[in-house]
């Protein structure tokens, strides 16, 4: 028992918030009680007395008596489940499945010998139910009759199995992982774009043989200036962000006349004047300059097959797309903190807001274009991959949450906790926390929604991709939330209900033809992992941080077959510059370690030492070769070494980059998701330098097994 309090702990335990936890130095770390009180709070659970607690810890007991069904139930296809019905006591109760594609089963009852219970002003039995085997997979619906009482809910049956994707057939997978905004095109306007995506899936596919790429997440950001730099705090996980559309490659452009067209043309030269010879991406510029293009583009209108297809997309997005456009017109007018809005416009369904709404209809539906086109861009980018022999072609990559100021939030209200924000603990390389300033989703308000919002989220990004990269995908098991005005260690985690929100996600993938990749990285649940194995869902290994038991760099053949293996990520430096140890002296500037610097780079030393043996010892370093580029192509050979059946090399390291994108513990420090593709030089480079790189190319022939890698003369 973590706390002095035997009651505040029950109540925590039964709100699946942790009062004590495993550090990442394997100490037990206790969860003062002010924590726990905060983050009860946060789920309007008021344990400030010993009184209130009681009476919450009371009526979370009696809650499932008060409901004829669950909220919701999810299952798994082929494994033995029951249903909890309560009814009036002794009343005679029929429950059966109504089948996602119009099918109806009975559930036959079972024994339950549970007493009746006074409930409100009535005695109230509970009925138990089984639940078939044999139901395919989908979101289906449990209906209850009595006499005098019916009732509905979701069933979700999820796989059992998810594994590999039918594309990717029999054969290992190995792809690019790149920050698609660091990679921009000569014709891009200062930085990658949704057209840049499919101009680099081309090459990818055509000239080194990937089978896909991997790119930051696209989600939504501010609808102006000053827009967030970081692709993991966006406003919005179910829509993408305009910022990647090319204005040209939209239909309606060849539409123009040529005043219009001239317009355009002058506004990106204005801003590749600005922006092309500056060492940071400017977003703030960049958004400044392209909206004005995709105003210009928005008000030649649209011939009517094309409108026909806007239509359809307006349809099937449905309310949510129409409330989301609204909040960017909301907080162009009021400012991006919706709270600080006049009270009247901070409820979704508000008269006010509905009244705004009529008001600027035009506004709200360009809103609304702009993600169509981002949409139908963003299709074509697969499309693109697809036709170019990629298996798997784009692989999104999805954030664990959305800003406290976000559409999302003012959206969808109480499904987000108020008061916390969710981060990490402390770990070996973010000593101090770390505080992401994201909403946590509540735990109980996705349970009773039959996790719409969540089922909507993933299903929206696999619409036009082949596979999802989930960021923290431990966050499905449980969360580190922070309460307002603690530092980032001085949280808690919460848990969820993983069976669910982990089967969803297998679920939507299924039904994509998708695959799915967790980054299981830092302080890991006991068994989570091995759960995540167990439903075929991938995990993320990376050879920094693979080591055995005995401290040292674990050997090829130790590592996972279901996991995407790589020798880097993105919240650390590009392989050349982890080898200079520039992220010791970035981190030691910046006041973020909390040993001494000689310490630490002694430990960097001593760690990459003991790596230049093992591939030595493997024959894939040649003893005397203590050239950068070998050590980063000798451990992408280390790679192959693994069972590990999807491979993934930065492309930062395809092209000897050395900066790193996001230095974890800063902001603005550290030009953080602001830095443009370098080359071993340190010179910029553009997307076309990339075809033409040497380095890339012999890493391409590494990744494919070659024997013997093109032996072009070193860039």
């Amino acid at each position: 028992m973590a706390l002095d309090n035997p009651l505040l702990t029950e109540l925590a335990q039964a709100y699946g918030i942790a009062t004590e936890f495993w550090d990442w130095k394997g100490r037990l770390s206790q969860v003062p009680a002010e924590t726990v009180i905060a983050v009860l709070k946060a789920l309007d659970v008021d344990a400030s007395s010993d009184e209130s607690a009681r009476a919450a810890l009371d009526a979370h007991r009696l809650r499932p008596w008060t409901l004829m069904l669950p909220r919701c139930v999810v299952t798994i296809a082929g494994r033995p489940a029951t249903v909890a019905v309560h009814v009036g006591g002794g009343q005679p109760v029929s429950v059966h499945v109504r089948l996602e594609d119009g099918g109806s089963r009975p559930l036959r009852q079972l024994q339950d010998d549970e007493p009746d219970r006074w409930v409100g002003d009535r005695w109230t039995g509970r009925a138990t139910f089984e639940i078939p085997t044999d139901l395919p997979t989908g979101y289906h619906w449990l209906a209850a009759e009595s006499s005098d009482a019916s009732a509905e809910t979701a069933l979700i049956v999820t796989p059992a199995f998810l594994g590999f994707p039918e594309a990717m057939g029999a054969r290992r997978a190995w792809g690019y992982a790149t920050q698609l905004y660091s990679v921009r095109g000569q014709d891009s306007w200062g930085m990658g774009d949704l057209q840049d995506l499919a101009d680099l899936a081309t090459w990818s596919a055509t000239q080194q043989f990937a089978s896909y790429i991997l790119v930051n997440p696209l989600h939504a950001s501010e609808p102006m200036p000053p827009l967030e730099p970081s692709p993991y705090l966006p406003t919005s996980r179910r829509y993408v962000n305009p910022l990647y559309i090319r204005p040209e490659a939209i239909p309606e452009f060849a539409r123009l006349d040529e005043f219009d067209r001239k317009a355009i043309r002058r506004l990106r030269r204005r801003l590749k004047a600005a922006v092309d010879d500056t060492d940071t991406i400017d977003r703030n510029a960049i958004w400044k300059a392209k909206i004005e293009a995709l105003r210009i583009i928005y008000a030649k209108g649209l011939k009517p097959a094309r409108r026909m297809s806007l239509d359809d997309f307006i349809r099937r997005e449905g309310p949510v797309l129409s409330q989301f456009a609204t909040w960017c017109v909301l907080a162009r007018e009021f400012g991006m903190n919706w709270r600080e809005w006049p009270e009247q416009f901070r409820r979704t369904r508000s008269p006010e807001v509905a009244d705004f709404a009529g008001t600027h209809a035009d506004e709200i539906s360009f809103f609304i274009w702009l993600q169509w086109v981002a949409d139908t861009q963003l299709s074509a980018a697969q499309a693109t991959a697809k036709d170019a022999g990629m298996r798997i072609g784009i692989m999104n990559d999805l954030a664990v949450g959305v800003s406290g100021n976000s559409a999302e939030v003012w959206t969808l209200g109480d499904v987000f906790a108020r008061g916390v924000s969710v981060g990490a603990p402390a770990d070996h390389y973010n000593q101090l926390g770390q505080d992401w300033g994201q909403s946590p989703w509540r735990p109980d308000r996705l349970d009773d929604l039959a996790y719409g919002p969540f089922r909507q989220m993933v299903s929206g990004i696999l619409r036009h991709s082949g596979g999802i990269r989930v960021d923290h995908i431990l966050g499905l098991f449980r969360l580190w939330w922070i309460p307002e005005g603690n530092e980032a260690h001085e949280g808690t985690y919460v848990h969820y209900n993983h069976e669910a929100m982990v089967g969803i996600l297998a679920l939507e993938a299924q039904r994509a033809g998708a695959l799915v990749v967790g980054e299981d990285l830092g302080t890991v649940e006991p068994g989570a992992r091995e759960y995540l194995a167990s439903r075929g869902l991938l995990g993320t290994s990376v050879a920094w941080f693979e080591r055995g038991h005995d401290g040292r760099p674990l050997a090829p053949e130790a590592w996972r077959e279901y996991c995407m293996a790589s020798v880097t990520t993105h919240d650390m430096p590009p392989t050349a510059g982890y080898l200079a140890m520039e992220h010791v002296q970035l981190q030691h500037e910046l006041g973020l370690l909390t040993e001494q610097l000689g310490t630490e780079i002694a430990f960097a030393r001593a760690e990459q030492g003991q790596w230049l043996t093992l591939l030595r010892e493997r024959g894939l370093l040649a003893a005397d070769d203590t050239d950068v580029e070998s050590i980063v192509l000798a451990m992408h050979r280390f790679l192959l070494a693994t069972p590990s059946r999807v491979l993934v090399a930065a492309l930062t390291d395809a092209v000897g980059e050395r900066k790193t994108q996001n230095q974890p513990g800063t902001v603005n420090e550290y030009p953080n998701w602001r830095v443009p593709l370098h080359g071993s030089d340190g010179r910029r480079l553009w997307l076309e330098d990339v075809y033409d790189d040497a380095r890339a190319l012999r890493l391409a022939g590494v990744m494919n097994g070659f024997q013997q890698p093109p032996t072009l003369p070193r860039s």
